[in-house]
C-alpha cells in the first residue's frame, strides 16, 4: 500500500504555531512556579516542584507575557491578510457538524477548542496586565484558572487532530509549504457579469469601437490569475504580521515607561521637619504629593492579600523623611508568645519552625532601595524554589532565597510592630551575595537565608526562648525571662485574645524589657498558673552600627498603619543605597506573617529636588494648596 503523503501547512502558520508553543511552555512553567508560592496554593501543586524552573522565573514570565500580547496581534493580522480565518470561523454550518459524522464532528470540535484557547489566552493577557499594575485578588485566581485551561487544551488538541486524519494531520505542522492563494469571496456583480457574457450583444457599428466579443472560455480563471499576480506585488502577510506585533510590543514598552510611578522628594525648610511620632498630621505632609502603590498577593489582610500603600517624602538637605500609610485590618503585636501547659511552656507558632509563620507573628513593613532601574526584582534579589543554590542548603519553607548575583547589595529596611519598632528603630538590612552556611544550617536545624542579613551592628531584641528547627517546638521550651508582675503586663488569661485575626489592644505589651522581667527560675515558674501567656520577645540593649541607620515611629488606627521614617540621604555605607534621583524603591506589607508579604512589580522612581537660588525651599508658611489623597 502506498504511504500517505503528509499534508503541508503554510510557513506563516507553522512559525506562529511553534512560537506560541515555546512562549506557552515558558509562561506556564514559570507561572506555576509563582503560583506554588501563593499563600492560597494547594499542597498537591508541589508535585510539579521537581520539573519547574528555580531560576529565571520572574525575568522570564513577564517578558514572555508581553511577547504573547505581540503574538496575538501578529496572528490576528496574519489570518486577516491571508483569508485563513475560515479555518477557525465558528459558523452555524460548522457547529452543526458536532452532531454529524465522525470527521465533521471532530473538525467542528477542533474549532470549538481553538476558541477555548483564544478565550484562555485573552483572560491570561487581561489578568496578567492587571497583576502587572498591582491588581490582584480575583485577577490572580482567574489567571491561574486560565493556565489550567491551557494545560488541559494541549492533550485535547492533539487527540482531536489525530482523530481527524491520524498521523498525517499531526505531522503537517512539521511540514511547511507555500501559502495557498486565498479563495475568492462570493461577488454578486461578478456572478451577474458571468451570466450576461454568453448573450454577446455587440454595439452598433460606427461608434468607433470594436464590437464586444463574448468572453472566451476560461476567462474568469484568467482574471483570477491576474488577481494572484497582482497580489505578489504586495507585502507578504507574514512580515506584515510580524511588524504589527513588534510595533505593538514597542508601544507596550513605551507605555510602561511613561506611566512609571515617581516619588517626588522636595527639599523643605528646617522649620518644617516632620516630628517622628507616627502621627502624620504634620503640616508638611499635607503639601506633599503622594505615590499611591497597590500591592497584592500577600497573606492574610482579611483574606484578600492586598494593601494600598501611600508614600510621601521630603528632605532637609541632610536627612530624608518618609511617611508610609497602608491598609491593615488588624494591629498584630503578639509575636511567638509562650503558653504554660501541664508539661511546660510551649511556643504558639504556625510555620515559624520552617520559616513560614502566618499566624502568631507581628505586623511588618519592608522598603527595598536599589541604585538603578530594575523592572523585575525576582531573579536579581529573589530566587524561587526549594534549593536555588545547588551547593548551599535547601530552604526550610521551600519558598526560595534572597541574594544578589552581581556581587552588589540591595538596601532593605524592615519595620517590626513588636521587635524594635516601638522603641524607634527600623531594622536596616540588605540582600547581598550568598553567605556561607553555618553547621546548624547544613544540618537543617536552622534556616539558611542566602544573602539576606542585617547590616553590621546590633539590634535591641532577641527571642525569649531557644530557636529550633523543623518540628522543634513540639517539645516544651524554657523561657529566658519571666515577667515580674503578670497583671501589670496586661497578659493575664482573662485579658488575652489569642485569635491572630483579631486586633491587639493598644495598651498590650507583647515584649518584656529587662526592667519588667527576671531571669527564669523554676521556683518562680511554680507559682505561675496554667494557661498563662507571656511574651516571646525580649527588649535588651540598643541598636548600634550600620544597623541603626534608620529611625521610625508608627501608629495604628481604623484599619491603617502610619509609619514615619528618617534616614540620611547618604550613609556612606556599602550596604545602603543613597537616596538620590534615579534610585528606585519597592514596598511590602506583612500582616502577621513571617515572609508572605504583598508585592508590586513596577518599581517607584525617586526624584530628589534640592532648593537654592532662585528656587526656594518648600515651606508650609507660604500660600500653598495642600495636595490630597485619602485622609490619614
Amino acid at each position: 500500500m502506498a504511504r500517505r503523503a503528509i499534508r503541508k501547512t503554510d510557513y506563516g502558520t507553522v512559525l506562529l504555531h511553534w512560537t506560541l508553543v515555546a512562549l506557552l511552555v515558558v509562561a506556564v512553567a514559570t507561572g506555576l512556579r509563582i503560583a506554588i508560592d501563593s499563600p492560597h496554593g494547594l499542597a498537591w501543586r508541589h508535585v510539579f516542584d521537581f520539573v519547574l524552573p528555580q531560576s529565571i522565573v520572574w525575568t522570564a514570565h513577564i517578558p514572555v507575557g508581553a511577547a504573547l500580547f505581540a503574538l496575538a496581534i501578529s496572528y490576528t493580522i496574519y489570518i486577516a491578510k491571508t483569508g485563513l480565518s475560515r479555518r477557525i470561523r465558528p459558523d452555524l454550518a460548522r457547529l452543526r457538524g458536532l452532531a454529524g459524522r465522525a470527521k465533521a464532528r471532530y473538525s467542528a470540535l477542533n474549532v470549538v477548542l481553538y476558541w477555548v484557547l483564544f478565550l484562555a489566552l485573552l483572560i491570561q493577557m487581561v489578568t496578567g496586565a492587571m497583576l502587572y499594575i498591582g491588581r490582584g485578588g480575583w485577577a490572580a485566581e482567574l489567571h491561574l484558572l486560565a493556565t489550567w485551561a491551557i494545560i488541559a487544551y494541549v492533550p485535547a488538541h492533539i487527540a482531536v487532530h489525530y482523530a481527524i486524519d491520524g498521523r498525517s494531520q499531526l505531522l503537517r505542522v512539521l511540514n511547511p509549504g507555500r501559502l495557498p492563494p486565498p479563495a475568492r469571496e462570493f461577488d454578486p456583480f461578478d456572478f451577474i457579469a458571468t451570466q450576461a457574457e454568453p448573450l454577446g450583444h455587440a454595439e452598433p457599428a460606427g461608434m468607433g469601437r470594436e464590437p464586444k466579443r463574448p468572453a472566451a472560455r476560461g476567462s474568469h480563471l484568467s482574471r483570477g490569475k491576474q488577481v494572484r499576480t497582482g497580489q505578489m506585488l504586495r507585502a507578504h502577510p507574514l512580515p506584515t504580521a510580524i511588524a504589527g506585533g513588534l510595533g505593538f510590543l514597542l508601544f507596550l514598552l513605551s507605555l510602561d515607561t511613561t506611566t512609571r510611578d515617581t516619588l517626588i522628594i522636595n527639599q523643605i525648610a528646617e522649620t518644617d521637619r516632620p516630628r517622628l511620632d507616627g502621627d502624620v498630621s504634620d503640616p508638611i505632609w499635607r503639601f506633599t504629593t503622594p505615590a499611591v502603590v497597590p500591592t497584592q498577593q500577600g497573606a492574610n489582610l482579611d483574606g484578600a492579600g492586598q494593601s494600598i500603600v501611600e508614600i510621601r517624602a521630603v528632605h532637609d538637605g541632610t536627612n530624608a523623611y518618609f511617611a508610609f500609610v497602608w491598609d491593615d485590618p488588624t494591629r498584630s503585636l503578639k509575636h511567638l508568645p509562650l503558653k504554660k501547659t501541664e508539661d511546660g511552656w510551649h511556643v504558639l507558632q504556625d510555620g515559624f519552625d520552617k520559616g513560614d509563620a502566618t499566624a502568631f507573628f507581628e505586623d511588618k513593613f519592608a522598603v527595598l532601595l536599589i541604585a538603578a532601574y530594575t523592572l523585575i526584582p525576582g531573579d536579581r534579589t529573589f530566587h524561587a524554589g526549594r534549593q536555588p543554590l545547588s551547593d548551599r542548603p535547601a530552604t526550610l519553607s521551600g519558598r526560595g532565597l534572597h541574594y544578589t548575583t552581581d556581587g552588589g547589595y540591595a538596601d532593605m529596611w524592615q519595620w517590626h510592630a513588636t521587635n524594635g519598632g516601638p522603641q524607634g528603630w527600623m531594622d536596616d538590612a540588605h540582600f547581598g551575595p550568598p553567605a556561607d552556611p553555618t553547621e546548624a544550617q547544613k544540618r537543617g536545624s536552622s534556616a539558611y537565608k542566602g544573602g539576606f542579613a542585617p547590616d553590621p551592628g546590633a539590634a535591641n531584641y532577641v527571642l525569649n526562648f531557644e530557636e529550633r528547627g523543623p518540628d522543634g517546638y513540639d517539645r516544651p521550651v524554657t523561657p529566658k525571662r519571666l515577667p515580674k508582675d503578670l497583671r501589670r503586663s496586661g497578659l493575664t488569661p482573662d485579658k488575652i485574645d489569642l485569635d491572630p485575626n483579631h486586633s491587639d489592644g493598644e495598651g498590650t505589651l507583647w515584649w518584656l524589657s529587662e526592667a519588667d522581667s527576671v531571669p527564669y527560675a523554676s521556683e518562680r515558674d511554680v507559682g505561675i498558673p496554667l494557661g498563662t501567656i507571656i511574651p516571646g520577645v525580649l527588649i535588651t540593649g540598643d541598636y548600634s552600627g550600620d544597623r541603626a541607620d534608620v529611625h521610625c515611629a508608627a501608629r495604628w488606627a481604623a484599619g491603617r498603619w502610619a509609619l514615619e521614617v528618617v534616614r540620611r540621604l547618604d550613609t556612606n555605607s556599602k550596604f545602603d543605597t543613597p537616596i538620590t534621583t534615579g534610585s528606585y524603591m519597592r514596598v511590602s506589607v506583612f500582616d502577621h506573617t513571617q515572609s508572605r508579604h504583598t508585592r508590586h512589580i513596577r518599581p517607584i522612581r525617586l526624584e530628589v529636588n534640592r532648593c537654592g537660588k532662585p528656587v526656594e525651599c518648600i515651606s508650609t508658611t507660604r500660600d500653598l494648596q495642600p495636595v490630597g489623597a485619602r485622609s490619614f
